[in-house]
């Protein structure tokens, strides 16, 4: 404790705390805005139309986070650390314009996909700052402390949604969240000075990998909208089939998304990153379409159905800080987590289009505290079976692996619920009779993922 103190002091002083501030805004930007467009999404599309687009706005936000956070560091070198945040915002800015002046869902959908380009160029690049505001004895605590800005957004952001999508101010959430990034814009024109061009060699982008998985996010979300059942079917199968090309060229290509160890499938990291996908892609479709069916079944407001999905967010939050000093159990906590959200997914594809609020959140819940009991262990099981030299790169996959489950996920959830006429919009009969089967299609997935968990977690590594 006698060390904590002055760090936090010294974080908190004058010469750093609008630092702090600075790289706290930055992360909002992501975190909130994700958590705001899941409350508002249902409202949106009741007033501009697109249930049967439906999905799209949460793959599109996420495949474009993943392709500029990939990009980011070349972009830092060729704009400097200032340039490279003040364009990231300036390209998030401009998707929440076009959000929120959307006058269709498609339009909607292509403001999306520019704020995630923003949001995810940011997102990486704010870690980057930290290393250039803060000395390294304060960089632990900067990134624990932003690391709290997702607890906050977990309480606020479906506050803020909720207020405004009641009354049909939907629009005006995007117009906010312009105005912080011209904010950002200031501030990072102020705090960062102007850096010299680097000399160093960029570092090589994974492109054969980003466009798979663009082509892959693709063709599943198109399957759900196509009239013939062969095109879905050749679509659905050539989005699966350019998602595993994916991962069978990484490695082998300039770049790398993910760390060559993952080519070995009876390996410790093919398990980690395994398990971390199928859970998430399992579990998107709750986040996606959970506030549209409690809307419908409950008549509850979107205040209430935001909170309600956010319990997830709640609930792995607070069961992570809960487990976070627990040692050298690593195995169990990673097997009792994914038993954990195995539960939590089977229970909450019957308690969604079936039972109470109390249990829809309860379930939510569960699922969070899956996550939060397994999530930092797999990561350290996943790093200590590899070498140095792939553990940087295996880190940053980590987040990577999961937000390519929640695209493809998001993906596959529009394309079946389409195929389950919800397209037209979702009513409570609809949502009770054909609910089950939307959220009962990916129970498969969330077996994979308990599997792939039960194997990493019965690997001991020396």
């Amino acid at each position: 404790m006698s060390e904590a103190a002055p760090g936090w002091r010294e974080i908190l002083a004058p010469q750093y705390l609008t630092r702090f501030l600075f790289l706290c805004l930055g992360v909002w930007l992501n975190a909130a805005d994700s958590l705001v467009t899941v409350t508002i999404t249902p409202s949106i599309a009741k007033d501009i139309g697109g249930f049967r687009y439906f999905a799209w706005s949460v793959a599109a936000f996420l495949l474009a986070s993943i392709l500029s956070g990939a990009v980011s560091g070349r972009l830092s070198l060729r704009l400097g650390l200032r340039g490279a945040l003040t364009a990231s915002a300036m390209v998030y800015a401009a998707g929440c314009v076009m959000s929120a002046v959307a006058p269709d869902f498609l339009t909607f959908v292509a403001g999306r996909l520019i704020q995630g380009f923003g949001a995810g160029a940011i997102m990486a690049l704010c870690y980057v700052a930290t290393t250039a505001l803060f000395p390294e004895r304060l960089w632990a605590r900067v990134f624990g402390a932003i690391a709290g800005v997702w607890g906050i957004a977990t309480i606020v952001g479906p506050l803020l949604g909720g207020l405004l999508a009641g009354p049909g101010l939907w629009r005006w959430t995007f117009w906010l969240f312009a105005a912080q990034a011209m904010v950002f814009i200031l501030a990072a024109l102020t705090m960062i000075a102007r850096q010299p061009k680097e000399d160093a060699a960029p570092a090589p982008i994974a492109w054969s990998q980003l466009i798979a998985l663009t082509l892959a996010v693709g063709g599943i979300a198109l399957a759900g909208v196509v009239g013939e059942p062969w095109q879905a079917a050749a679509l659905g199968g050539g989005g699966v089939a350019a998602l595993a090309w994916m991962i069978a060229v990484n490695g082998r290509t300039p770049g790398a998304l993910l760390p060559k160890a993952i080519g070995d499938i009876a390996g410790v990291a093919a398990a980690g990153y395994l398990m971390i996908f199928a859970f998430e892609a399992a579990s998107v479709a709750f986040t996606v379409y959970g506030p549209a069916l409690i809307q419908a079944r409950h008549g509850v407001t979107p205040l209430v159905a935001g909170y309600v999905i956010t319990a997830i967010a709640g609930g792995w939050t607070v069961t992570a800080l809960a487990v976070a000093g627990v040692q050298n159990r690593d195995g169990l906590m990673i097997r009792l987590g994914a038993a954990t959200l195995l539960v939590g997914i089977l229970f909450s594809i019957w308690a969604m289009p079936r039972g109470g609020l109390i249990a829809v959140t309860l379930g939510m819940l569960v699922i969070g505290a899956g996550f939060g009991l397994s999530w930092a262990f797999a990561t350290r099981r996943i790093l200590s079976g590899l070498d140095e030299e792939q553990q940087a790169l295996a880190s940053s996959a980590v987040p990577t692996a999961q937000l390519i489950g929640g695209a493809v996920g998001s993906a596959a959830v529009g394309a079946a619920a389409n195929a389950l006429g919800f397209g037209e919009g979702i009513d409570p009969a609809v949502a009770q009779t054909r609910g089950l089967w939307l959220f009962a299609l990916f129970a498969p997935l969330a077996l994979i993922g308990w599997a792939a968990a039960w194997r990493l977690g019965r690997r001991v590594t020396t």
